[in-house]
């Protein structure tokens, strides 16, 4: 039996965030029905900046959803239960370009009324309208273990998005 979706307010959300970005991981999903990309992350946060309810993700513009994120005015996070970590896995460790990651991990995509993509399996959504952008900057890094996660050089853009709408599983 398929669970309905509810929409909730941001302030709404009672997961502990850094489990749910951290541990649980997400899909980052830019685009619309029609050519869209996801892309699993676990970097990220979820707060208030410019009096707004807003989210911060990270996407390196070697990942085949940066063209996706850079052409979307929207995209969403979803979230999934512990089952799906199989479907994360993949989606993060193969490029779209090669594999319909949808199709090889039985994830079902649906639009919201803004057009954004999300998956129906998911146990919440968060949609986001793109408020601005900034590439990670190594000559700001205070900490030098930081480089670390940059061996190809290959520095992530930070996107922060407004939260438009968040949608919770019954």
């Amino acid at each position: 039996m398929t669970r309905e979706f509810v929409e909730i307010k941001p302030e709404q959300i009672t997961d502990n965030t850094f489990k749910l970005i951290g541990s649980d991981w997400m899909l980052i999903t830019a685009g619309t029905l029609d050519a869209y990309n996801t892309m699993t992350a676990s970097w990220g946060g979820l707060g208030v900046l410019w009096n707004k309810n807003v989210c911060f993700c990270f996407v390196r513009p070697t990942r085949y959803t940066y063209g996706f994120m850079e052409k979307a005015d929207t995209f969403t996070l979803s979230f999934f239960d512990e089952d799906y970590r199989d479907a994360l896995r993949f989606c993060g460790s193969h490029s779209g370009r090669d594999v319909d990651k949808a199709a090889k991990t039985g994830l079902t995509p649906a639009q919201s009324g803004n057009g954004s993509v999300y998956f129906n399996e998911a146990r919440m959504v968060i949609e986001c309208r793109k408020l601005y952008f900034q590439d990670i900057d190594p000559a700001n890094f205070l900490d030098p273990g930081i480089e670390k996660n940059y061996s190809q050089k290959d520095y992530h853009r930070m996107y922060i998005g407004e939260i438009v709408r968040c949608l919770q599983k019954k």
